[in-house]
């Protein structure tokens, strides 16, 4: 599985950044993003960023990630867990193609 990490580019380099996240510091590939700048937040996997996020969602990703590292280390109550993710507290929703196949009675999409 691939996780994206929320961090903030320092200073770029052509298509390279120095990027930070919690205090640790990383080269990326920002070939995918050339409208991120200094100061700006990217969605990084496996060394590159994938897309630029709003200072709030980085935020909420990083605040995620801290919450499943904590219940996963046994280092936090599951309570952290779900504060992390009450933006998710509803019933799951299906996609609409599957919604409407569901409505029409289909067992397949």
């Amino acid at each position: 599985m691939c996780v994206g990490i929320p961090m903030r580019v320092l200073e770029r380099f052509g298509d390279f950044a120095r990027c930070e996240s919690d205090g640790k510091v990383e080269q990326i590939d920002l070939s995918l993003v050339p409208e991120a700048g200094i100061g700006d937040h990217v969605l990084v996997f496996l060394g590159a960023a994938r897309r630029v996020v709003d200072g709030h969602e980085a935020r909420l990703i990083a605040d995620a990630l801290a919450a499943l590292s904590a219940v996963i280390t046994g280092n936090g109550p599951s309570s952290v867990l779900h504060a992390a993710f009450a933006d998710l507290d509803r019933e799951p929703q299906l996609p609409p193609h599957l919604a409407a196949a569901h409505a029409a009675g289909r067992k397949e999409a």
